[in-house]
């Protein structure tokens, strides 16, 4: 069965009224920070109570779209100046999910005197660099039941496979994710998009919810990744988003990749 891939331009809330109840399997996204990026037509800086509402009005149109056994992956972080949203936005959210796994997103690691990774410089003498960011995996009830070896790491001691009973040299990979931007040179590497997140990302959400051949939504899909991030995983993808430039960058990256695939199976023996 070929995956579909669904690219709505327009209004986040105006388009989810339009999908079906209990339509979606995973929700993979990553919504405006409000704090300051520069899109192409969203005005990133929203009075912080009118910014909370209206997220608190977008997951609530999320929940009804849902399936009872959904995962909702939300990627958010805050900033040096404004480090607490994150956590007044996953409060204000109690009442329609569970936070069921909170996981951080690990951009770039200093490991003695190596360090591994890219993230943002911050300048100045009062803050560190912000090297991470927050996935906050809401359920309705708290109770899905995931595939964690789908993302699982090998043991480092070998023995702990035969010795505890495994099947396989796989455990469960953890609530720390390291994922790395590729290394660009300038922003047309990023698509022209200011808050593009890698593709492993949405890719490892939604093996991690583990349901092959579901549907898969952002309902901010910026350049598309999560939709792109669908296809490869087997999946049905929804984007929504307000910016028809960046509607037209993800239609063309997924018939890229459409082709690519055909060239691919065309070329295998």
């Amino acid at each position: 069965m070929t995956s579909t891939s669904r690219l709505l331009a327009g209004d986040c809330l105006e388009q989810l009224a339009t999908l079906d109840s209990g339509s979606v399997d995973v929700v993979v996204t990553s919504p405006p920070y409000n704090i300051g990026l520069g899109y192409a037509s969203y005005v990133d800086r929203k009075d912080e109570e009118a910014y909370l509402g209206w997220m608190v009005e977008v997951a609530t149109a999320l929940s009804r779209v849902m399936r009872p056994d959904a995962s909702f992956f939300l990627n958010i972080s805050g900033s040096s100046k404004s480090p607490w949203l994150p956590f007044e936005l996953i409060v204000r959210l109690r009442p329609l999910f569970v936070l069921q796994n909170h996981i951080t997103w690990i951009k770039s690691i200093s490991i003695d005197d190596d360090t591994v990774g890219h993230f943002k410089p911050v300048s100045g003498q009062r803050f560190l660099h912000q090297a991470h960011e927050h996935i906050f995996h809401l359920t309705r009830a708290g109770d899905v039941k995931l595939d964690r070896m789908a993302i699982g790491v090998p043991y480092k001691d070998k023995s702990n496979i035969a010795r505890r009973g495994h099947a396989a040299d796989l455990r469960c990979r953890g609530n720390t994710w390291f994922i790395p931007y590729d290394t660009v040179q300038r922003k047309a590497q990023k698509f022209g998009h200011p808050g593009t997140f890698p593709l492993d990302l949405p890719r490892w959400c939604i093996r991690l919810h583990g349901r092959h051949g579901g549907t898969v939504l952002d309902p901010f899909m910026g350049t598309g990744t999560t939709v792109l991030a669908a296809l490869l995983e087997g999946s049905d993808g929804i984007g929504i988003e307000l910016d028809p430039s960046y509607v037209a960058i993800a239609a063309r990256r997924l018939e890229h990749q459409r082709l690519q695939s055909l060239a691919d199976g065309a070329s295998a023996p």
